[in-house]
């Protein structure tokens, strides 16, 4: 362990001295590269440097140990190594498993995609509780949420809705909504009190930028179209709503929220990379033909995750059997508890594997 950590220590010292190196700071892109380096090793480094200046500590006092006759200055030595000793387990374990490798999408931000699953009229206000739930979690955390296109429902909610969250690590905690989750309970217009399931679709994609994906303008297909729902002053009056095509991979997205055409077809391209983006990573895995070491975080479209069960007044996430309260979650006070619990479960599984 000792070894590993000096030559870690090492190297990011070497980052550091490349960081104030001239033609490194004269070169914008190379120089924010190794700064974000820096940062994200930051930690890792400081509990690294703890845990060898505590063996060298504990190293020092056992020579002293040795030399000394001193009654008074012995217990004071043993005390330092016992005391030392005991940091060693901790820190240990720490620096395992900021050692395991991170998914290199957790620093990014991410689209999150809610559709109406079944359930009809009661699947599409579900949709919209959902979406509720993840802007009071996302404002909670100091995020911005940025509607970029949606499907409005004439009883409520939304049939479908694709929004932003740009923040700190985003898409490390919103990784852990993909999935089906289903709601149980009595919908407003049941005069009868009968409990339905009803369910909605969550996707969250990592935000790919030119840089991740590049596409070539002659394989698109852009129809404009007029808008027919909320979206500005130019609704039903000219042809800013967007439709783009990407025809190599038939993978089509639309926007009709925004007030220009231009910021629809922005926002269609910022749709566009995040979805290809995914694609090129599942075909990745698909050809290393490897397990993910978790699935949790990563949940297939077709998973059931999450069940919102009203008249118990509880939500069950089925990846861990973590239990909530209906109210709690749903309003995002204690939705935090759940992806704590579900990222604690991810580490836990990656650290039994690498170990």
């Amino acid at each position: 362990m000792r070894d590993k950590l000096e030559k870690l220590i090492a190297a990011y010292e070497e980052l550091e001295r490349k960081l104030v190196d001239p033609e490194v700071v004269s070169d914008p892109k190379e120089y924010a590269r190794l700064a974000k380096e820096h940062a994200s090793q930051s930690e890792l480094i400081e509990k690294a440097r703890e845990y060898v200046g505590a063996l060298d500590d504990i190293e020092a006092a056992k020579e002293m140990l040795h030399e000394t006759s001193d009654a008074e200055e012995k217990e004071m030595l043993q005390d330092d190594i016992a005391a030392n000793e005991a940091k060693l387990p901790e820190l240990e374990d720490d620096i395992k498993v900021m050692l395991i490798p991170g998914d290199p999408n957790d620093e990014k931000d991410t689209i999150v995609e809610i559709r109406a699953g079944v359930g009809g009229d009661e699947a599409a206000i579900f949709a919209g509780d959902l979406y509720n739930m993840y802007e009071r979690f996302a404002r909670s955390r100091g995020w911005k949420v940025e509607v970029l296109s949606s499907s409005p429902s004439e009883a409520g909610g939304f049939k479908t809705i694709e929004f932003k969250v740009s923040g700190d690590k985003v898409y490390s905690v919103m990784k852990f909504e993909s999935g089906v989750h289903r709601v149980q309970r009595v919908p407003k217009t049941e005069s009868q009190g009968r409990i339905q399931t009803s369910t909605a679709t969550v996707a969250v994609l990592p935000e790919a930028d030119e840089i991740d994906i590049q596409i070539a303008q002659e394989d698109l297909r852009i129809d404009t179209y007029c808008a027919s729902g909320p979206g500005g002053q130019g609704v039903n009056t000219t042809y800013s709503a967007v439709r783009i095509t990407h025809l190599p991979t038939n993978t089509v997205v639309q926007s009709q929220d925004q007030r220009s055409q231009i910021q629809n077809r922005e926002v269609c391209m910022q749709m566009l990379r995040a979805r290809l983006y995914e694609q090129e990573l599942e075909r990745r895995q698909a050809e290393e033909g490897a397990e993910r070491l978790s699935q949790i975080g990563h949940g297939n479209r077709s998973e059931k995750i999450r069940t919102y069960n009203q008249p118990q007044d509880r939500v069950t996430d089925h990846r861990i059997g973590f239990n909530g309260t209906y109210n709690g979650v749903l309003l995002g006070d204690t939705l935090p508890s759940v992806i704590e619990a579900l990222a604690a479960s991810e580490r836990a599984e990656k650290l039994a594997k690498a170990v």
